[in-house]
């Protein structure tokens, strides 16, 4: 349509310049029956110009709302992705306090933690550059296409404000130019609509995908852009680690209980409230399912096995006669090998649930389904809102300017004094 009105412009300024040239300016066509009606075409231009000018402030009001919900949108997006850069951030660090724990004792695991954390270092970045990139580029192109609109919507205010004023004065050069400026702009208007109608189409469609991600995660096409989508992939990572701290915290229960009886501890230990258990927050085969809540009540966290046995602990510095005779029979080296991997299970287990949710792209799912719920329909409403208003001003300044060229061509070669509305 852009291009259909650019060609109209210029037939209707060739045409007015060969009349020019000609000398038959006087002789528009439709001039004497133009000639009849003064009063009516000024109203009608008048209201013409009132109907736009209520059109572009609906513009204004919807380019407003349009940019507070893809402002909206973006927060949603960057604060997914510093979501997950947080949590891999916190499950790196714990791996590594688990790297330097564990070197001294088992230099394997301390490999395979540092692949790990390597690993999950790149995913960071990659998370961070599309947040930092992604964030700017969204933020980019929001503010250009409202800054755009307004611009435009602001000229076109100025230029209705002005040909009312150049209308009444029947200052005719001012006015040519005035309905210049407009044809020209009424073309950038329609190519604005274009671009809003496409932005629509592309939020429709966007949204659906979301949608269908919402209801289907594992047959979306977004599941093959994301490892994490993989369910069976992610349930059996997580059933492997919670299989791991199981056994180990089965098999730790099983030794302090044998260490408990060889010792004769325990008339010590019931006197004081039963025998030490390690707290077991999975469940049993086939699923290992963590649940915090699980333990006994006089059960103790993993991380606090190092405390309850320094006072059975054989310092270094002590002599082994001593020791026995303070009932310490743990040595310091084994002490701290306990207490080394004892510390890392519990991290481990602080960042289970971190981890599930990145295992399981939580924070993909919550972010979609947030968009899906309480974003989609309405910023769709203010796209089209937007697009509609757009598609209103354009056919508005279309009319007006077709009544402006034949409000030109009635007062063309007419004397008229100021605010008059007939020639004298």
């Amino acid at each position: 349509m852009a291009g259909v009105w650019l060609l109209c412009g210029l037939g209707f300024g060739i045409f007015v310049a060969v009349k020019g040239l000609t000398g038959g300016s006087a002789r528009f066509p439709l001039r004497d029956s133009l000639a009849q009606h003064y009063l009516l075409l000024f109203l009608l231009v008048l209201f013409l110009t009132s109907v736009a000018i209520i059109a572009s402030s609906l513009v204004i009001s919807a380019n407003q709302s349009t940019l507070r919900r893809t402002g909206k949108l973006k927060e949603i997006v960057v604060g997914g992705g510093d979501v997950a850069v947080q949590k891999l951030g916190k499950v790196t660090k714990t791996l590594k306090q688990m790297q330097v724990l564990l070197l001294p004792y088992d230099k394997e695991i301390s490999s395979r933690l540092n692949t790990t954390m390597d690993r999950l270092r790149k995913e960071s970045h990659t998370i961070q550059h599309f947040v930092d990139q992604g964030g700017r580029s969204i933020n980019q192109i929001i503010h250009s296409a409202y800054i755009t609109h307004v611009v435009i919507i602001t000229i076109n205010l100025l230029m209705l404000m002005a040909s009312l004023v150049l209308l009444i004065l029947h200052w005719r050069p001012g006015l040519f130019i005035i309905t210049f400026c407009c044809w020209v702009l009424t073309i950038v208007f329609w190519l604005s609509t274009g671009v809003d109608f496409f932005i629509y189409n592309f939020a429709d469609d966007t949204c659906l995908i979301f949608q269908d991600f919402d209801e289907n995660p594992q047959t979306n096409t977004l599941a093959l852009m994301l490892p994490c989508m993989n369910e069976t992939y992610s349930t059996q990572m997580m059933t492997e680690i919670g299989f791991s701290i199981h056994n180990y915290i089965i098999e730790l229960n099983t030794k302090i209980a044998v260490i408990t009886q060889l010792v004769g501890l325990n008339a010590q230990s019931e006197a004081s409230g039963g025998v030490i258990q390690i707290c077991d927050p999975f469940s049993q085969a086939p699923n290992h399912t963590y649940i915090p809540d699980s333990c006994p009540p006089k059960s103790i966290l993993i991380g606090n096995l190092p405390s309850m046995l320094l006072r059975f602990t054989c310092q270094n510095k002590d002599s082994p006669k001593e020791c026995s005779s303070n009932g310490k029979f743990i040595p310091e080296d084994s002490y701290n090998m306990v207490r080394a991997y004892s510390s890392s299970i519990q991290q481990l287990i602080n960042i289970y649930p971190d981890l599930k949710s990145l295992s399981e792209c939580k924070f993909v799912k919550d972010m979609v389904s947030e968009l899906v719920w309480h974003q989609c329909k309405p910023l769709k409403v203010s796209i089209r809102l937007l697009w509609a208003s757009m598609l209103s001003l354009s056919i508005v300044m279309m009319v007006l300017e077709i009544f402006w060229v034949a409000k030109a061509i009635q007062d063309w070669g007419r004397s008229f004094s100021a605010c008059s509305i007939t020639p004298n």
